[in-house]
């Protein structure tokens, strides 16, 4: 047996050898009971024969990394995995990740009730880089964390000097528009996001392909709501709908803020398409579940995830070739049955009707 140092190879080099995935080399080396035991051995003996040492604090001496990746994720309403966006970004980031041979932290900024920045975190995790999602990027200690020198993608927010990975809001909101339009809706709403950049471009994107239809969206037909925020988009709802002249379509910043415009359009005794239209936006598992089937653009969560673990390991490994850049990642239309084809007729709104 050849000698390779201190720490042999890597548990990637041991999964080609054995023709296995990286997970289940993971598995065998740590002890975890589901996987075969024939598959154990193989595994166990091959990473006997190349030299593998099962020794984080020696893999770390090594290679000088933890092979841990920070996750930094803290939306508003503290949703975490419950989160039905982000839960599936986290998953195509946790499965490249994994492949990549690195495990993964949640950095809140609270070990054992001891409260510390976003940066003294990930330096006492000793973490090697760190995805950042769904979170205030203007706060004091998020500036921080991104003025470090520790390496950071971005996802649907981009930072000077970091990468970062974005949904193509701007094409996925004229995919959705443009269908609207072509379906004869003359009189759509908006009820969008704070701001953020994710809320500016599909703002923008909203107005630039109406407009370059000829369609002009009057300001009264905008409205703003923090995002998955059902009740306030209920209340938003209430307002374009009592409208003088209402909307015939409207468009909510999400799936999950969706549902609080339908419970307000039912309530008022309305049917959904044939009384008032709308969609959503990301194409969460909800948004098929309903009846009628929400129209919506699907975001490819799970590529976005993936494209940022991806990117994170390349600037981890390879900083010097890395290309410092915006990455996009384009959804998918999902049409639904939410939005009516109308003719020349507008629909009207308002209570009791």
């Amino acid at each position: 047996m050849k000698d390779r140092g201190v720490y042999m190879v890597s548990m990637k080099e041991i999964a080609k050898q054995c023709n296995v995935s990286v997970a289940s080399v993971s598995k065998a080396l740590n002890g975890y009971s589901d996987i075969g035991e024939e598959t154990r051995k193989l595994i166990l003996d091959t990473a006997a024969q190349m030299g593998y040492l099962p020794n984080s604090s020696a893999r770390i001496l090594k290679t000088k990394r933890s092979y841990n990746l920070g996750v930094l994720f803290m939306d508003e309403a503290r949703s975490g995995l419950t989160h039905d966006y982000f839960n599936h970004v986290l998953e195509g980031f946790r499965k490249e990740a994994e492949e990549r041979g690195y495990d993964i932290t949640f950095t809140s900024g609270n070990v054992s009730g001891q409260k510390m920045s976003f940066y003294e975190h990930c330096r006492y995790r000793g973490v090697d880089g760190v995805v950042a999602a769904c979170i205030d990027f203007y706060t004091g200690e998020v500036q921080e964390l991104m003025r470090s020198d520790i390496p950071i993608v971005t996802i649907d927010h981009v930072f000077d000097g970091r990468i970062a990975v974005v949904s193509n809001n701007i094409q996925g909101m004229a995919d959705l528009a443009g269908y609207i339009y072509e379906q004869g809706h003359r009189k759509i709403a908006y009820i969008h996001g704070e701001d953020s950049s994710v809320t500016r471009d599909r703002v923008c994107s909203f107005y630039r392909t109406l407009q370059g239809r000829g369609l002009e969206i009057p300001d009264e037909y905008m409205r703003e709501v923090p995002y998955r925020n059902a009740d306030k988009a209920a209340a938003a709802t209430a307002e374009l709908l009592d409208l003088a002249d209402p909307p015939t379509c409207i468009l909510y910043p999400d799936d999950f803020s969706a549902i609080g415009g339908i419970n307000e359009i039912r309530e008022r005794g309305l049917r959904i398409p044939e009384d008032i239209s709308i969609a959503g936006y990301d194409g969460i598992h909800i948004a098929r579940l309903l009846e009628p089937k929400l129209t919506t653009l699907c975001q490819d969560t799970e590529e976005i995830g993936r494209m940022a673990a991806e990117k994170l390991v390349s600037l981890i490994e390879n900083p010097k070739t890395t290309l410092i850049d915006k990455f996009t990642v384009d959804g998918v239309l999902f049409k639904g049955a939410s939005v009516k084809k109308i003719g020349g007729q507008n629909i009207k709104g308002g209570k009791g009707l």
